[in-house]
């Protein structure tokens, strides 16, 4: 019986490629400003410009209670993200 190559070669490629993203991951420190300021977004999108229009600012937070089962446990999910876009003559 021959030897399945392909498989192989594909499953040590996507080893290799998960263990050198793992590598870059960096654990950032948790910052208690950027925590509170992340907790003051309101849920839903906005976008505000700047009046000289040179800056965009956006914020988006999204906030739900699973569960699992009717009366099963439950997961409170809280995504919020914060971003600036700025742009500048040279």
């Amino acid at each position: 019986m021959p030897l399945p190559v392909v498989p192989i070669v594909v499953a040590a490629s996507a080893v290799t490629s998960a263990v050198a993203i793992v590598r870059k991951i960096h654990i950032s420190p948790v910052i208690q400003a950027v925590e509170d300021t992340l907790d003051t977004v309101d849920e839903g999108i906005s976008v505000r410009k700047v009046d000289d229009n040179s800056q965009l600012n956006g914020a988006v937070r999204w906030k739900r209670i699973v569960r699992f089962g009717v009366d099963g446990p439950g997961v409170e999910i809280d995504l919020s993200a914060v971003g600036r876009m700025r742009w500048r003559k040279v």
